[in-house]
């Protein structure tokens, strides 16, 4: 996919130790010719992970970890000993760098149109070549009238001129020469049959120009024209205004691909991917690893599907993750390693889930939780789409106390206000019974979120139906009270308050006429509830029509110091993984960890984007014995199953550290989908099937007889029946 232009020269050389390889100069760099969301960035804006104005960042690390980052490749010799660094294209270069698309970003039904214009290169990213056409429908422009050119596409529509859509979805008008038995034939092919034409680039006639697409100066005029197939009727028609429920886009995914919406979403994760493995790989010296699918059962994590074997009552199991792959990579002196790696998770049915997805794995040697950060935000940086805006680092960064004090979730939507305010010292003497129960006990507190002109825009059914949410999910009730416009409280609570207590509350929560407030009493993880209240106030807000939150707007979030154990649901008296059993504790709360391990704070740091969790990451554990006993005596795993990573824990495991992308999570919420299926080309349905082959499917009893399995199957009936939810 890439191609590389030669240096002229060797360029200047300079001497950085024993075995150091020469540097090459500007104008003999070594650059990548690149498109368009790859290119360089242009002069005067900052470099990846750097804010304006701001020095440049150093990651640390023993090998490799000198000076700020730069381009660099691993010598083939010794890679920790000699480094040959790629210099950036001079700025000359770098301007140089311009894009030539056929047509607009906007989707496509073939293959992709790229062109790069002036590079002293001789081949170019053409898709044009080795095909049957000689220009694509979104290419063509007032500068190719009089030109004879060969197009290939789809039919959409049948009416006075026939309409050709093909790459970029661009929508070209055919006209004929009189008399030609083109039309008829043509006209009579169903919309969506397979066309190639070749005619002459003609200007559109007076008055039929249109400004808003690409190719509205211009026509062609069709000379020949073939079916290269025809199409039957559709379930559905292939326009972007049709509107389709889901399970038939699913089971007709195929069609759906077609849409300009599903074009343009897989092209810009496409873009992405490829920004991201340039950044790792060219710009910081990773290195791209493929770690196996097929793996063991282990301890921790989420359910995982096993696979059988031929070994009999022997399974394998597919990785939730690469994890213990790139710690052991870490072992193996890899020192940089990243994957777009593919992940199975058994967790059912849920809406933002899929059985099988895609995160951008990234780990490193000698590093630590500031360098993985700062490397994250380089990498979002410089993938991010321009047209989306400008990425700003450092990202803010907050305790996981503070978010849920604040907003009462670990994941917080900081594009919004309604901030969780704590309240106690008002209803500290008030004389209402199970308010002065819960003060009364240790860590009791009453906590508040105030719901701007929530009087206007939400009705008593509204608020009812917050208080069942938090006491169906959080076994927690709310109150509730409204401001007036003469300064009265319109509450069951307002009669036990003195003006002074009324008072006292409007300022600690800043409300303001028609103004609803919620309360919660209890203790502090009571706020989990009002921070759900405060997600769906402002969803019912914004679906009356008041605006709270920017959806071009994107917030990214830090959230650090989380706690290393939970206590287990179902039994509280023992411990789980808040992350996963390999995480670091932090260096400060090392020795509560053989004392009061549910006071230890780990090495754990969520990326956060819109109220979204679209990353993790840690510090590993890399001593063998303190990640023995976390496994035996805290967690009372079976370390057996772990045998493997605790023995390259031993043998001089390298302190190491990383992070994961959720790569669907994070193109749903910069395209604006409403789910991650709309940017996965083929998706499992809510249920996990794939309702275009209809599987999971049943297999034949001598099929699995090599597995020793015995399935005692179900009714015929069921057997026979097709679910497509």
């Amino acid at each position: 996919m890439w191609e590389w232009s030669r240096p002229r020269s060797s360029g200047p050389k300079e001497r950085r130790g024993e075995g150091a390889a020469p540097i090459a100069s500007h104008a003999d760099a070594v650059a990548p010719v690149l498109p368009p969301a790859l290119a360089p960035p242009r002069e005067g804006r900052p470099a990846p992970g750097q804010a304006p104005g701001q020095a440049p960042r150093r990651l640390g690390g023993a090998r490799g970890g000198r000076g700020p980052r730069r381009c660099v490749a691993l010598s083939s010799g010794e890679p920790d000993a000699s480094r040959r660094r790629l210099l950036p294209p001079s700025a000359e270069r770098r301007r140089r760098l311009r894009p030539a698309l056929p047509g607009s970003y906007l989707g496509a039904a073939l293959s992709w149109s790229l062109r790069l214009r002036g590079l002293p290169q001789t081949r170019r990213f053409d898709v044009n070549s080795f095909v049957a056409r000689t220009k694509t429908c979104g290419e063509l422009r007032s500068t190719h009238i009089g030109q004879v050119v060969t197009l290939c596409g789809w039919i959409q529509y049948q009416r006075q001129v026939l309409n050709l859509h093909g790459i970029n979805s661009v929508v070209l008008p055919l006209t004929f020469h009189a008399g030609s038995h083109l039309k008829k034939t043509l006209c009579d092919t169903p919309v969506e049959s397979v066309l190639r034409v070749t005619g002459t680039v003609v200007p559109r006639p007076p008055g039929q120009a249109n400004p808003r697409m690409p190719t509205g100066d211009i026509e062609v005029k069709a000379e020949t024209a073939e079916v290269l197939n025809t199409c039957k009727k559709l379930p559905f028609e292939v326009k972007d205004f049709a509107k389709k429920n889901e399970t038939l886009r699913m089971q007709y995914r195929y069609l759906d691909l077609r849409s300009t919406v599903m074009q343009y979403n897989l092209r810009l994760r496409s873009q992405m991917v490829m920004r991201m493995r340039e950044y790792l790989c060219h710009r910081n010296g990773f290195v791209d690893v493929e770690t196996p699918m097929l793996f063991k059962k282990t301890p921790g994590g989420a359910k995982e599907f096993v696979v059988p074997s031929r070994e009999a009552g022997k399974f394998y199991s597919l990785p939730q993750s690469p994890q213990q792959f790139k710690q052991l990579l870490m072992v193996g002196g890899l020192d940089r390693y990243f994957q777009v790696a593919r992940c199975f998770r058994d967790e059912g049915s849920k809406p933002d889930r899929q059985p099988e997805f895609t995160q951008i794995d990234i780990e490193m040697s000698f590093v630590d939780q500031a360098g993985v950060q700062a490397l994250t935000e380089g990498l979002l940086q410089y993938s991010w789409p321009e047209e989306k805006g400008p990425v700003t680092v450092p990202f803010p960064s907050m305790s996981y106390d503070e978010a849920v004090a604040i907003f009462g979730t670990d994941k917080p939507d900081t594009r919004f206000g309604m901030k969780i305010q704590d309240v106690s010292h008002v209803f500290r003497n008030v004389e209402v019974g199970f308010l002065q129960k819960f003060l009364s006990e240790p860590q009791g507190t009453v906590r508040a979120i105030c719901i701007p002109q929530g009087a206007k825009y939400l009705q008593n059914k509204d608020l009812d139906s917050l208080n069942e949410l938090t006491e169906s999910q959080f076994d927690q009730g709310l109150s509730h009270l409204i401001l007036r416009s003469d300064g009265s409280m319109k509450s069951r609570l307002s009669k036990f308050l003195n003006e002074e207590q009324k008072l006292g509350l409007v300022r600690a929560v800043q409300a303001d006429v028609d103004d609803v407030v919620l309360l919660a009493a209890g203790k502090p993880q009571k706020c989990f509830a009002l921070g759900k209240a405060r997600l769906e106030s402002a969803n019912l807000l914004e679906a009356r029509g008041l605006s709270l939150r920017d959806p071009s707007a994107f917030h990214f979030l830090w959230v650090v110091d989380f706690p290393l154990f939970l206590p287990k649901e179902g039994n509280p008296k023992e411990l789980e993984s808040a992350h996963h059993p390999f995480t670091a504790p932090n260096a400060s709360d090392k020795h509560l960890l053989y004392t009061e391990p549910a006071k230890v704070r780990g090495q754990h740091y969520d990326l956060v984007l819109n109220g979204n969790e679209i990353g993790g990451g840690s510090i590993r554990i890399h001593d063998a014995e303190q990640q023995q006993f976390i496994l035996e005596t805290v967690l009372k795993e079976n370390t057996e199953l772990l045998s493997h990573l605790l023995e390259a824990l031993a043998c001089g495991a390298p302190p190491h550290g990383g992070i994961a992308l959720g790569l669907d999570r994070l193109m749903s919420l910069l395209v604006g989908a409403p789910s991650i299926r709309d940017v996965i080309a083929f998706p499992k349905s809510l249920r996990g099937r794939d309702l275009m082959s209809n599987s999971p499917n049943y297999v034949a009893s001598e099929e699995l007889e090599p597995y020793h399995i015995q399935v005692a199957w179900p009714l015929t009936q069921a057997r026979e029946s097709t679910d497509f939810s």
